[in-house]
C-alpha cells in the first residue's frame, strides 16, 4: 500500500505536509471549545460575574468553531486535489505501460482486469487519499492530544471513557476482521462481472444465434449476485458504524453525567463547582476521542479495499517489460528481410513453437506462409514487428536484428493487417490513415481503399462514413479490405498479411492482389494464407508442419517435393483446377 505513494510528486508533498499543519491547527481549535466552555460555566456559577466576560468567552468559541471550520475547508480543498491529480498520473501511467506491453506481458491480464484496475481499483484510492488526510491523519492526533488534555483530571471519568474506548476497540476489531477478506474479494469480483458483460457485449450476435440469452443471464446472474453479496455485507457492517458510535457516545455521555452527578451529590459544598466544570469539559474531550477512534474506524473500513486496489496497480506499474528498445532510429529503407535459424517458444511452454527458421526475402519478394492451423504460421510472421522476441536466433530487416531497432523505428517500416480485422469507433478516413504514418497522408487515403478493392461499398457512405466501434455496422470482408487499404496507406518497407484474405471472395481475391502488385511493387510481402490459389503466385512459398519448414520454393517446385503441400493443394483443387490455373 506504502509503495503506491512513491509516484507522489513534490508539488503533492508540500500540500500534504502544509495540510498536516493545518489539521494540527484544526485539532487545536476544537479542543479549545472545551477550554472556553469550562471558563463560561464558571463564570456562570461564580457571583459577581460579568455578562461581557461569559460573552467574550462564547466569542472566542465562535472564532475557534470558525476556524476549526476554514481550516477544515482547506484541508478538504487539498486532499481532493491531490487525490485527483495523483489518480490521474496512476491512470496515465497504467495506460502507458499497458501500451508498452508485450503480447507476453499483455497474457498475464485479462482485458477486463486492466479495465478495472485503471477505473475502479484507482478510485479507491483516490478516495482513501481524500478522506485519509481529514481522518487517517487528524485521528490519531485528535485521539492522543485529547486523551492528554484529560489525563489526570479525574480518575473517574477517566475510567469510564477508557471503558468505551475498550468497547470500541473491540467492536472495530470484530468489523474488520469480518470486512477485510470481503473486501480483498469485492475486487476481484467486479473482474468476473466487467468480463461477463464484455463477453456478453462483444459477442451479442453469437449469443442471439443460439439463442443463448437465458444461459448468459445466467452467468451474468452469478456474477452480479456474488459481487452484490459481498458488497452488501461490506456495506451492513460500515452502516451498523454509525448507530454503534452514536450509542456508545450517548452511553458515554450519560455515564460521564450520573457519575458526576453522584460525585456532586456527595462533595462539600466547595468542590461542587470545580466537579461541575471537571463533568462539562470531560463529556466534551470525551466526545472527541469518540469522535477520533470513529474516523480512524472508517478509514480502516476503507483501507482493505483501497490495499487490495494498490496492490493490483502496482502488479501492473512493476511488471517488467521484456521487448525493450534498441538504439537505430534510421536504416536502409530496402524491406529485406531475414530469418537465421530462428527458434521461439511462448513462456513457460515444454516445447519451442517454432525451431531453427531460415529463411531471406528481398525487396520486392512475395514470401507465403502456409500449414495446418497449429503450426506457427502467425507466431512466425508476428517475430518480424517484434510482438516477440525469439527464444534462438536472430530476425534481421534491413540487415539490423529487429532487437536493436527503436520499436516505433522498426514498425514504421512494417504495415500489419491481423488476422483479426480491427476496426476503430470513426470514419472510414480515420480508420484507412490511422496512426502517425497515416495521418499525413490524406491523399493517399481514397488511392488505398481503391487498390484494396474496397471504394464498391464506400462509395455509399463515402470516406467520411461512420465505422461503429469494432466496426460492427461492416461486414467481414469489409473490415478485412479497410484493415488491407490501412497497412497500404502507410507506404511501408514491409507488408505483413495474416490471413488477411479469408473474408474474401476468389474475385475480390484476385483483384486485390493485382492491385497490390502494381500499387506496392517495391515492397517486400509476407503473407499467411490458407487458400493455395492466394499464394500461388508467390516467390517463394514456405510450408511449416509443427513449427518446423517441411517445403521451400515456388508453388510449382513445392508441388513435385514436398508432400505436405501437395497433400493441401489437392485437398482444395483438383489437378484439373491446379493445372488449369
Amino acid at each position: 500500500m506504502i509503495k503506491i505513494f512513491k509516484y507522489l510528486n513534490k508539488k503533492e508533498w508540500t500540500m500534504i505536509v502544509f495540510s498536516l499543519g493545518l489539521v494540527v491547527c484544526q485539532v487545536w481549535l476544537d479542543l479549545k471549545l472545551p477550554d472556553f466552555m469550562n471558563e463560561i460555566t464558571t463564570l456562570v456559577e461564580t457571583k459577581g460575574s460579568q455578562m461581557s466576560e461569559i460573552i467574550t468567552q462564547g466569542g472566542y468559541m465562535l472564532l475557534c468553531a470558525i476556524g476549526s471550520l476554514m481550516t477544515s475547508f482547506i484541508v478538504g480543498y487539498i486532499s481532493a486535489k491531490v487525490a485527483a491529480e495523483f489518480s490521474m498520473r496512476i491512470r496515465e501511467m497504467i495506460y502507458d505501460k499497458t501500451v508498452s506491453f508485450s503480447m507476453e506481458e499483455l497474457s498475464k491480464f485479462s482485458t477486463a482486469s486492466l479495465i478495472t484496475r485503471s477505473t475502479n481499483d484507482i478510485t479507491q484510492i483516490q478516495t482513501l487519499i481524500a478522506m485519509g488526510l481529514q481522518a487517517v491523519v487528524k485521528a490519531p492526533i485528535l485521539a492522543v492530544w485529547a486523551v492528554a488534555k484529560i489525563a489526570g483530571k479525574n480518575f473517574t471519568f477517566t475510567i469510564a471513557t477508557g471503558c468505551a474506548v475498550v468497547f470500541l476497540l473491540v467492536i472495530v476489531f470484530f468489523m474488520l476482521f469480518f470486512s477485510i477478506p470481503k473486501s480483498k474479494k469485492v475486487q476481484v469480483l467486479t473482474d468476473d462481472l466487467n468480463r461477463i458483460v464484455r463477453e456478453h457485449l462483444t459477442g451479442i450476435r453469437v449469443v442471439r444465434a443460439y439463442n443463448a440469452e437465458e444461459y448468459q443471464g445466467k452467468k451474468f446472474e452469478k456474477a452480479n449476485t456474488e459481487v452484490t453479496n459481498a458488497n452488501t455485507f461490506v456495506n451492513r457492517l460500515t452502516a451498523l458504524m454509525s448507530p454503534t458510535m452514536t450509542f456508545i457516545m450517548s452511553m458515554l455521555t450519560l455515564s460521564i453525567y450520573w457519575l458526576g452527578a453522584g460525585l456532586i451529590n456527595h462533595s462539600a459544598m466547595s468542590g461542587k463547582l470545580p466537579l461541575f466544570s471537571d463533568m462539562v469539559v470531560f463529556s466534551s474531550y470525551a466526545m472527541q476521542v469518540i469522535m477520533a477512534f470513529m474516523m480512524l474506524t472508517m478509514a480502516f473500513i476503507m483501507l482493505p479495499r483501497a490495499s487490495v486496489a494498490a496492490k493490483r496497480i502496482m502488479e501492473v506499474l512493476n511488471t517488467p517489460v521484456t521487448i525493450i528498445d534498441g538504439t537505430v532510429t534510421d536504416s536502409s529503407a530496402d524491406g529485406r528481410i531475414e530469418f537465421k535459424n530462428v527458434s521461439f517458444g511462448y513462456p513457460d511452454a515444454e516445447e519451442n513453437v517454432l525451431n531453427h527458421i531460415t529463411f531471406t526475402a528481398e525487396q520486392g519478394e512475395t514470401v507465403a506462409v502456409i500449414g495446418a492451423t497449429g503450426s506457427g504460421k502467425s507466431t512466425l510472421i508476428n517475430l518480424i514487428p517484434r510482438f516477440y522476441d525469439t527464444t534462438e536466433g536472430e530476425v534481421l530487416v534491413d540487415g539490423i536484428d529487429v532487437r536493436d531497432y527503436v520499436q516505433s523505428a522498426l514498425r514504421n517500416k512494417i504495415g500489419y493487417i491481423s488476422q483479426k480485422a480491427v476496426m476503430f469507433s470513426g470514419t472510414v478516413s480515420s480508420n484507412v490513415s490511422f496512426g502517425d504514418n497515416g495521418s499525413d497522408r490524406g491523399g493517399d487515403v481514397e488511392r488505398s481503399i481503391e487498390t484494396a478493392q474496397a471504394m464498391d461499398f464506400v462509395k455509399e457512405t463515402g470516406i467520411d462514413g461512420h465505422v461503429s466501434q469494432g466496426g460492427s455496422n461492416l461486414s467481414g470482408g469489409q473490415k478485412q479490405r479497410l484493415s488491407i487499404a490501412r497497412a497500404i496507406c502507410r507506404d511501408p518497407e514491409i507488408l505483413i498479411f495474416d490471413d488477411s484474405f479469408s473474408a474474401l471472395d476468389y474475385a475480390t481475391d484476385r483483384a486485390l492482389r493485382d492491385a497490390l502488385s502494381e500499387r506496392a511493387a517495391k515492397a517486400t510481402k509476407v503473407i499467411v494464407a490458407q487458400r493455395i490459389s492466394t499464394i500461388r503466385d508467390a516467390d517463394m512459398i514456405l510450408v511449416l508442419e509443427d513449427g518446423a519448414v517441411v517445403g521451400q520454393g515456388t508453388h510449382d517446385e513445392l508441388m513435385k517435393t514436398c508432400d505436405v503441400y501437395k497433400e493441401i493443394a489437392l485437398s482444395q483443387l483438383s489437378k484439373e483446377e491446379l493445372e488449369n490455373e
